[in-house]
């Protein structure tokens, strides 16, 4: 009785840990293309701003929205189901991957480097992170 037991519970403890592996999988699949996306966005938007060349390229960095709108898309759609069917932990997954890009491009392509009042922002955020995906 006690081995059948045993490999009862063995038996379902991979299967739980079978499924929150398949969620975790959509989860980083998910963080993968909003950040693809949050750094193309980036490039849209400052490009012109940092580099007058960029000025004469205005179409192309247009055009540019057409991908990024499927990365989000499909990395919504990677969060809603890493989720449970839930949309709100997808946006401040967006919106915590746009946060942490932003900061890594704007630092590395501009120099603007990190005060103390954003390191604590980034901490807050990474922390909303990890509340989002492991608090269930």
């Amino acid at each position: 009785m006690g081995i059948a037991l045993l490999i009862h519970f063995l038996t379902q403890l991979i299967l739980i840990l079978k499924f929150y592996l398949m969620q975790i999988r959509y989860i980083v699949l998910a963080v993968l293309f909003f950040s693809i996306a949050q750094s193309i966005a980036w490039i849209q938007m400052n490009s012109p701003i940092l580099w007058s060349s960029f000025n004469k390229y205005k179409w192309i960095l247009i055009l540019l929205g057409i991908p990024v709108t499927w990365m989000f898309m499909t990395a919504t759609r990677y969060a809603v189901t890493g989720f449970d069917g839930n949309l709100w932990p997808g946006r401040i997954l967006s919106f915590v991957s746009g946060i942490i890009t932003f900061t890594i491009l704007t630092w590395f392509l501009k120099g603007e480097a990190v005060n103390m009042k954003t390191a604590i922002c980034l901490v807050l955020a990474v922390a909303i992170l990890l509340i989002q995906v492991f608090w269930k």
